[in-house]
């Protein structure tokens, strides 16, 4: 099992200021996964083309199972990276980004600006999370039930969860 986390942000890929989200997801991967994984980190620009270069190449180059991206789902002009997702998926799934806003709303009324996605590419699942650190949490515990099952329907690496953190949903049968 491999897992990517993407942090897509210009001033953090420039070193104005320290990535906090994409280890904000790696801790909660620590306390949650309770398989083995191998988790590459990735800070990277804002912009269309640098996201969609960088996701295609761990899912083409590097077939890895699963990519967390964090950032660049805002409406400001260099927030590109549900353009650049929709470009790289070969399937989306929209149920992913619907419960985001949902969950996100309830924390905050601008959780309705965010355009976060999913889809899967060959073998590799992409999830756009928030940037915003305090959202990543609830927004991992609320989409992660799902993610097992759906890395089994898409032939990509088994993963499992710790059920007192995040009780995961297969199918029985």
């Amino acid at each position: 099992m491999e897992i990517v986390i993407v942090t897509v942000s210009d001033r953090a890929s420039r070193g104005e200021y320290e990535d906090l989200s994409g280890p904000l997801i790696e801790d909660w991967l620590k306390k949650t996964v309770t398989s083995s994984y191998k988790l590459t980190k990735k800070v990277i620009p804002d912009g269309f083309q640098s996201v969609r270069d960088t996701l295609i190449d761990f899912c083409d180059q590097d077939r890895v199972d699963l990519i967390l991206t964090t950032g660049g789902t805002g409406p400001a002009p260099r927030d590109e990276t549900p353009e650049a997702m929709r470009a790289v998926v070969i399937k989306e799934l929209p149920g992913f980004g619907e419960l985001l806003r949902r969950v996100s709303l309830d924390q905050t009324p601008t959780a309705i600006l965010s355009r976060q996605t999913a889809g899967t590419r060959g073998h590799t699942l992409i999830i756009n999370l928030p940037g915003n650190p305090a959202a990543i949490r609830i927004c991992l515990d609320t989409i992660f039930p799902s993610v097992p099952y759906c890395l089994d329907l898409i032939g990509a690496g088994r993963i499992e969860t710790d059920p007192t953190k995040v009780k995961s949903y297969r199918p029985a049968g």
